[in-house]
């Protein structure tokens, strides 16, 4: 099933390159300069600062202290994981696997709602665009709908009649809590409006003169898609609906190509401070001199090494990438 996302996603490119030609992935490397770095590395600080925030709120209710500082070292670590490995969630699973699934999969699942929620209000407000992506929108519902579908009827059987329990009283303790769900909305909605941020940068890099209100839908169209467990390290129906949606608007599907190619280059680029805390965290134990210490990472990265691919088959369905 991995194997099968990961050959959909770069099938996706190919087609992509086959019909648009190989030139807006080489202009989108080509028009990346320190500014644009620069900005990523903000906004990239900025949106994972307001994710790490909302994991820690959603954490402290289901019972678990997670401080803001380690928050937003995990987080870095797991999107530069998730940047640099084929399946796109990876560094999700991780973070998962080592701080605990719950917390992890609420806050994420809280982020793609909030996404949803405003795509959807967003893009009810251009007709043209939405009739343009009708089908395309109604394949990814039903995917969607089956996928819930069988995970119901997975949970209403027996065996995991307890665990839907658990996690129903887990969202309601979670997030819809009255000191939980006002905090997680105005961190959702500002990480979100950061990643827009940061693909406005990334048209305006590939030559978008498009005003934001013209541009916003079509951004967060392709933020919607990234959620498709059928990419390569979140490559694929990102680049296709930019591209067609760009087309659709007028503004040249080879431009969106582009801006998606820029975009995606700038997200690596903002979730390089991953590898200084990927870095830390694997050398912490030995500057401390604690064999103990030493031992226990050891035997923690063997274990999460084992249950990386176990869990990578079950939380991306679950995590997405809001």
């Amino acid at each position: 099933m991995k194997a099968l996302r990961l050959l959909a996603g770069a099938g996706i490119l190919l087609v992509l390159a086959w019909r648009l030609g190989t030139g807006a992935f080489v202009d989108g490397l080509r028009v990346i300069d320190l500014p644009s770095i620069a900005a990523a590395l903000g906004v990239g600080l900025f949106t994972t600062v307001m994710s790490a925030m909302r994991w820690c709120l959603v954490a402290r209710r289901l019972g678990d202290p997670l401080p803001l500082r380690t928050a937003i070292s995990d987080y870095y670590r797991a999107l530069f994981l998730n940047a640099v490995l084929p399946a796109g969630v990876l560094g999700d699973v991780h973070r998962a696997v080592t701080r605990g699934v719950r917390a992890v999969v609420l806050e994420r699942m809280a982020g793609q709602v909030v996404l949803i929620v405003v795509g959807l209000a967003v893009l009810f407000t251009r007709p043209a665009l939405l009739s343009a992506v009708a089908h395309d929108l109604m394949v990814v519902l039903v995917a969607v709908s089956a996928l819930l579908a069988a995970v119901v009827l997975a949970l209403a059987a027996s065996r995991w009649r307890r665990a839907l329990t658990v996690f129903t009283a887990d969202v309601r303790k979670g997030l819809l809590a009255r000191n939980t769900w006002p905090g997680v909305l105005v961190f959702s909605a500002a990480a979100l409006a950061g990643h827009i941020g940061l693909f406005v940068v990334a048209a305006r890099q590939a030559g978008a003169t498009a005003p934001v209100a013209t541009l916003a839908p079509l951004l967060l169209l392709a933020l919607l898609v990234m959620a498709l467990p059928v990419n390569v390290g979140g490559w694929g129906p990102r680049e296709a609906v930019t591209a067609l949606a760009f087309g659709t608007a007028g503004l040249g599907a080879h431009q969106g190509l582009t801006a998606a190619v820029v975009y995606g280059i700038l997200a690596m680029v903002a979730s390089l401070p991953g590898v200084a805390f990927l870095f830390v965290r694997r050398t912490l134990p030995a500057s401390a001199g604690s064999d103990a210490s030493a031992a226990s990472a050891v035997q923690e990265r063997e274990v999460v090494t084992e249950r990386l691919d176990e869990a990578g088959e079950k939380v991306p369905a679950l995590v997405g990438r809001g």
